[in-house]
């Protein structure tokens, strides 16, 4: 089974890949991700060219069933977070 890279083993890549303190690495990360959130939270899409693009998909309402009680639910419609990879890290996956 693959190993799970936690923010922690992030931030130690980050911060041996670039060559600077692991406190900066973990400052850039956070700056990475909080844009990439803020930006998805106003309804745009961020794309890094060879990485991939995120963007927010509408899901619909539906009904459900509760699986233990068999019970019929109403599922409000949401709007949830989306990734689709890029081809160079489609390709370097698939290697």
């Amino acid at each position: 089974m693959a190993k799970t890279l936690t923010k922690a083993d992030l931030v130690e890549a980050i911060a041996k890949a670039s060559g600077c303190t692991k406190k900066c690495a973990a400052a850039s990360l956070e700056a990475v991700l909080s844009t990439i959130q803020a930006a998805l939270a106003k309804g745009n899409a961020v794309q890094i060219t060879g990485f991939g693009t995120f963007d927010t998909a509408k899901r619909k309402a539906r009904t459900a069933r509760k699986p233990g009680t068999n019970e019929v639910i109403k599922v409000p419609a949401t709007v949830v977070p989306r990734f689709r990879a890029g081809a160079a890290l489609k390709a370097a996956v698939k290697k």
